[in-house]
């Protein structure tokens, strides 16, 4: 019979219950036992959800983010948060956000830095080490969890992040090697696989997804000295990958001494076949048959034309699973009941693929005619969509085709626009600007719902946006930024948005997936090709710019994030799609232009997590993103700037190809790394105008204006002053005004501080400059 079981479920509830909870603690309106019940209640839902799986994950459910859970009962928090007085998870919200819910402004400390987990849209807590870093198990939260489980007659199989793969997330401080630590780490291991065992567990999943990314000898070898440590443990491990094949490290992974492998099937297809021939006959081979990170349905048939050959020479050692955690997609379908109903037969969410998963392993244990409605339903929905004239447009595919690479190039260099920017906008230096978007108040949120429920007639719907642009306008000219934005009171979410401006898209209600912590996002279904009936921000930023003398930035999501922020097709290659949606965003460009709109910023905060995980794969991805975002961006005048954003990523070993994107201004996120970011700097002279992100928002901490000027001197190090430019790290739509105000004016009072030493340093050099005439 072939075993079901699941990776990881969503943990924010089917209407963001977490989410509510934890937000709720964070102001004030609640207590950890009332967050810590409605956790427990999601979980034991979740369980429910899973109750045809021979096994159901445990552990997996976070509070915030399962990497910083791992460092917590490695007892791996940084000491700046868990020498102070609190509670355990005061000392875990420090790490995650800066602050407890009990600390006060004054006892803030450094969040943990965040980054993307592999090429998803999740961020996790990235672990700190140092070469004296020590470990100390703390399974309390893990055991209590499994407890749960089996006192809800759940065969429970607990989840941890592996050893190896935990340390190659990490960053050492001090520049030691994380390596160095395998030793210490392993006894720790060791234990917690000895208490999972006392309790019960008779198989740990035990995720190790750094298996296929490209590895050096140092890192293959930590996997044999690893596995062979722990291959006494009194519990089954179930060794997991997941996003991608693992290639050269497949031999290693087939000899690593573990009960089971888990193979993601529909990111590795052509490997099935040779670990089906590799692994031992002892071993058990789970499949991720069910993609895990996209909400199409799968196709049933083709899928058990391939499995029914594997499930026979197999046998019993044959489990089934999701490709991945179901973490990346949203909870229930059964929820969108407005949905467009053709496009809706298309898809599947999180409990859905559960259902397929059923049905697949039904058709393997009793044959298909036991399953044969399900498969005709199935079969229908998947024609239908692959027929569907609803999907291509013959009016894209000639107007891709008539892409030249003169719709890439600018008209001039860098240093001509530079200087006829300059020109025309006449800002100081250290100018100051923010990413886009400003507080989402609630009343922002109601005016828009209000609208969408037909309460709001779109006469009125308009005058209250105005009306919340023209605060917006008017508190930026009190903090006398120097280039300011609209605020984004219009939009709901910077993909979302201009989704629904766009055909070949489609909507969900309730679709959320885990962003961060309580962060939630909704992608939009992208399902055909892309066109842009109509003008999507000009009307919004054009009355922006009439209420203030200072140049209002249009602002733009740009289509490599786009792509990667949807639900995105998956009939096509994705640089089709992309160059669909580059082609649209190009025409808002342009219209802006026409609109006397001279800055425009074009967002690209997910171009980094679209990069391929191994290395020897991103040129081809770069080319077309790159192209992409040069294709939207460059039919402009030169004396028109064009700035780009990004957030949250490692972006050192793609500097080059971020310098090809050829923006005005890009600015980054360099607050949560203390401008770690920028040492890419040291070895690359990057060529235009740079915003180091300042001010952390993801945290509720209020910068000083000692610690921007701090942060901005570092950065001058490495980029020339006349080319900084002092703005936040991202968009400002998740912070409260009471917070927004004090560090925008602490921004600004050191952009004034930073002109006033710039000036003082050049003040000798006029002097000896004039003594010489």
């Amino acid at each position: 019979m072939t075993t079901t079981h699941s990776l990881g479920y969503p943990r924010i509830g089917a209407r963001r219950e977490l989410k509510f909870a934890l937000e709720a603690l964070w102001n004030g309106n609640s207590s950890e036992d009332t967050l810590y019940e409605t956790a427990a209640e999601l979980r034991k839902q979740n369980w429910q959800e899973q109750a045809s799986l021979t096994f159901a994950p445990v552990g997996e459910f976070s509070l915030y983010d399962q990497v910083l859970d791992m460092s917590a009962t490695l007892g791996n928090l940084p000491a700046r948060a868990s020498t102070r007085e609190g509670s355990v998870l005061d000392q875990y919200f420090r790490v995650a956000r800066g602050r407890s819910p009990n600390d006060s402004a004054c006892c803030s400390v450094h969040a943990g830095e965040m980054t993307k987990w592999f090429d998803t849209n999740y961020h996790y807590i990235v672990p700190e080490f140092t070469a004296d870093t020590s470990f100390n198990l703390n399974a309390e939260r893990l055991l209590e969890q499994f407890a749960e489980a089996c006192a809800q007659s759940v065969n429970g199989k607990p989840v941890i992040i592996g050893p190896v793969t935990y340390l190659w997330l990490g960053k050492a401080k001090d520049g030691s090697n994380p390596l160095d630590l395998l030793p210490a780490l392993l006894p720790v291991y060791s234990e917690l696989l000895e208490k999972l065992a006392a309790a019960g567990a008779e198989w740990v999943q035990i995720d190790e997804p750094a298996l296929v990314t490209e590895l050096d000898a140092d890192w293959r070898h930590a996997f044999v000295l690893a596995y062979h440590e722990l291959k006494t443990a009194p519990v089954k491990l179930l060794l997991t990958t997941y996003f991608g094949e693992l290639r050269e490290n497949l031999q290693l992974a087939c000899e690593l001494p573990v009960a089971g492998l888990h193979l993601d099937a529909v990111s590795a297809p052509v490997e099935v076949p040779r670990l089906a021939d590799w692994l031992p006959a002892h071993k058990i081979l789970s499949l991720g048959v069910i993609n895990g990170r996209n909400i199409w349905k799968t196709d049933l048939n083709a899928a058990l034309d391939w499995l029914e050959p594997i499930a026979q020479k197999l046998g019993d050692r044959l489990w089934l699973a999701p490709s991945c955690s179901l973490l990346h997609v949203p909870v229930d379908l059964e929820s969108e009941t407005t949905l467009d109903p053709e496009v809706r037969n298309w898809l599947a969410f999180a409990r859905q693929k559960l259902q397929e998963l059923s049905t697949l392993a039904t058709a393997l244990n009793e044959g298909r005619e036991a399953v044969a409605q399900e498969l005709t339903d199935n079969q229908c929905a998947v024609d239908s969509r692959r027929t569907s004239s609803r999907v291509h447009n013959p009016a894209v595919a000639q107007a891709l085709s008539s892409i030249t690479p003169e719709h890439g190039e600018r008209k001039s260099p860098f240093s001509t626009r530079s200087r006829l920017q300059h020109e025309r906008f006449r800002l100081p230096d250290y100018p100051t600007t923010t990413i886009g978007s400003f507080p989402q108040t609630p009343e922002i949120r109601k005016v828009r719902n209000e609208f969408r429920q037909g309460k709001l007639s779109q006469q009125d719907y308009a005058a209250r946006i105005r009306e919340e642009i023209a605060y917006c306008v008017e508190q930026q000219e009190a903090l006398d930024l120097d280039v300011l934005v609209h605020g984004e009171a219009e939009r709901n979410d910077m993909v979302e948005y201009f989704g629904e401006q766009l055909e070949g898209y489609v909507f969900s209600r309730f679709g959320w997936v885990q962003s961060y912590g309580s962060r939630c996002v909704k992608p939009p279904i992208l399902f055909g090709d892309i066109t842009r009936p109509n003008p999507m921000t000009v009307d919004w930023t054009r009355f922006a710019q009439s209420l203030t003398e200072k140049p209002m930035k249009g602002m733009l999501t740009g289509p490599v994030t786009i792509l990667n922020w949807s639900f995105v097709r998956d009939d096509q290659p994705r640089r089709d799609t992309c160059l669909q949606l580059a082609l649209a965003v190009r025409e808002e460009v342009q219209d802006l232009e026409k609109a006397g709109v001279g800055i425009i910023q074009i967002d690209e905060a997910a171009l980094r997590e679209g990069l391929p995980l191994r290395q020897s794969d991103w040129n081809s991805y770069l080319e077309w993103a790159i192209e992409a975002f040069r294709i939207c961006a460059n039919g402009v005048e030169d004396d028109t700037q064009i700035h780009t954003h990004m957030c949250y990523s490692e972006f050192n070993d793609i500097i080059g190809a971020i310098a090809r994107m050829d923006a005005d201004v890009i600015t980054i996120e360099t607050s949560r790394s203390a401008m770690e970011l920028l040492d890419a700097f040291k070895g690359f002279e990057y060529p235009n105008d740079i915003g180091p992100g300042v001010y952390d928002i993801h945290s509720p901490n209020i910068p000083t204006i000692e610690q921007v000027t701090d942060l901005m001197n570092k950065a001058a190090e490495r980029i020339p002053a006349d080319r900084l430019w002092v703005n936040p790290d991202c968009g400002l739509k998740t912070r409260r005004w009471e917070e927004v105000i004090p560090a925008l004016e602490a921004m600004v009072s050191a952009a004034r501080e930073l002109r006033a030493q710039k000036q003082k340093s050049a003040t000798p050099d006029r002097e000896l400059a004039a003594e010489a005439q």
